[in-house]
């Protein structure tokens, strides 16, 4: 079966504030705004949308527990330009097996990743 590129939505209780989070503060480019959702090109054919959780498919819960990972090749240029934006709970940049990264949260608490690679072999998988 062949595959183009795909979406990935986050319910929320009201779309206003995260919109403003995800364009001016994450500068996602708005694709498409269907009034109930809107959908951003990350990157190339990366995606993500946002949906009101009252009218969409799925509802929000009170506790988010998705992760939507960003890859970068600065992390500490992006670590440095969110810590001015002020977003909400950003964790030091952490140095793992696969991967330089750090997380954060949106305004309605879903949880983000920013991260590289450091292994050019693991990287050049993606």
């Amino acid at each position: 079966m062949d595959k183009d590129y795909s979406i990935t939505f986050f319910y929320y209780e009201s779309l206003e504030e995260v919109a403003r989070f995800y364009e001016d503060v994450l500068e996602f480019d708005l694709v498409l705004d269907q009034g109930i959702a809107k959908i951003y090109r990350i990157a190339g054919r990366c995606y993500f949308g946002i949906v009101d959780g009252n009218e969409g498919y799925l509802k929000t819960q009170k506790k988010n527990s998705a992760l939507l990972t960003i890859v970068v090749h600065d992390v500490k240029g992006w670590h440095k330009a969110l810590n001015n934006r002020k977003v909400n709970n950003i964790s030091d940049i952490l140095w793992g097996g696969f991967c330089e990264h750090f997380f954060f949260e949106d305004p309605a608490g879903y949880a983000i990743e920013i991260q590289r690679f450091h292994d050019p072999n693991v990287a050049k998988l993606f």
